[in-house]
């Protein structure tokens, strides 16, 4: 019984001793944490898609409360959600331009050649792997929807022409189809930059074309016709420098003997230049061989 009561004070010395110790560190190891960190966080998507440029909303919301970012560079809220957050923490919304995902390449089937069918894992990166994929300009969209797939805001989906095309309604500019795609083609780009071109292929002008009738051939008369400085020549492909984005207009598309710069509408979409050649093929080019 002794061997009883003894065992008995010991364990409760030691509970006793033990929840001292907590007690004690956790007084010398509490850290304050804003309780409007996780209103804030509530408030937001929880898509955690770093379109915001943190590593996710709890970060995100982080940041607001220290006043290191604005409501409103969320992208992914609706304008009153990200209002609602301003209005709790008494801060201003800010103000960020939208973004979008936007593909440098307009060569679908019907306009680009094929120089060997690919037949292998339904990926862009897997047929990037194997001879380029196929298609006969090596920087082209080879079409495969790796974009598309990864896409979790359903923004990216393939036209009847192999084609990605972005609905810039649902586009949070998460980066996701830019780390994706093989070729480099995707970048983000704020709403504003209306002048763009469609092309990233860096041939010969007359090869490009061979490849491509929509490619971009370095003709130069886009340069001609913009502002000084506003478009230049760079690797055989025309180059916009948007920090001259406000001098920018339809004019420099409108000789283009192609359609690969385009003015993009908000309504009409990518609007090609009175020259350039009307694309009347609906049908897939033939493929020359098999991969």
């Amino acid at each position: 019984m002794t061997n009883v009561v003894i065992a008995g004070m010991f364990m409760a010395f030691l509970g006793v001793g033990l929840a001292m110790m907590l007690a004690f560190a956790s007084r010398r190891l509490y850290v304050y944490e804003n309780p409007q960190i996780g209103e804030v966080e509530d408030m937001l998507p929880h898509s955690n898609c770093g379109a915001c440029g943190t590593a996710g909303c709890r970060n995100f919301a982080e940041r607001v409360v220290a006043g290191e970012l604005s409501p409103a560079k969320c992208t992914v809220n609706a304008p009153a959600q990200n209002q609602l957050i301003a209005k709790v923490l008494g801060i201003e919304l800010g103000q960020e331009e939208k973004r979008i995902a936007r593909l440098a390449c307009a060569g679908g089937k019907h306009v680009a050649s094929v120089k060997a069918r690919y037949d292998g894992l339904s990926s862009c990166r897997a047929a990037a792997v194997a001879g380029g994929g196929g298609k006969a300009c090596a920087w082209g969209c080879l079409g495969l929807a790796d974009c598309a797939d990864v896409c979790d805001f359903d923004a990216i989906a393939m036209n009847r022409f192999g084609l990605p095309e972005v609905n810039a309604d649902l586009c949070t500019a998460c980066n996701d189809c830019v780390e994706i795609c093989p070729k480099d083609l995707f970048s983000l780009q704020p709403v504003s930059n209306k002048l763009w071109v469609a092309c990233k292929n860096n041939a010969d002008g007359d090869i490009a074309e061979l490849q491509c009738e929509v490619a971009c051939t370095a003709c130069g008369r886009c340069v001609v016709d913009a502002p000084e400085g506003l478009i230049r020549l760079d690797n055989n492909l025309a180059v916009i420098d948007y920090a001259q984005n406000a001098q920018a207009s339809h004019k420099p598309t409108e000789r283009c003997p192609t359609g690969a710069i385009v003015w993009l509408d908000d309504v009409k979409g990518a609007l090609r230049g009175k020259a350039a050649r009307k694309i009347v093929r609906q049908e897939a080019l033939p493929v020359i061989s098999e991969l």
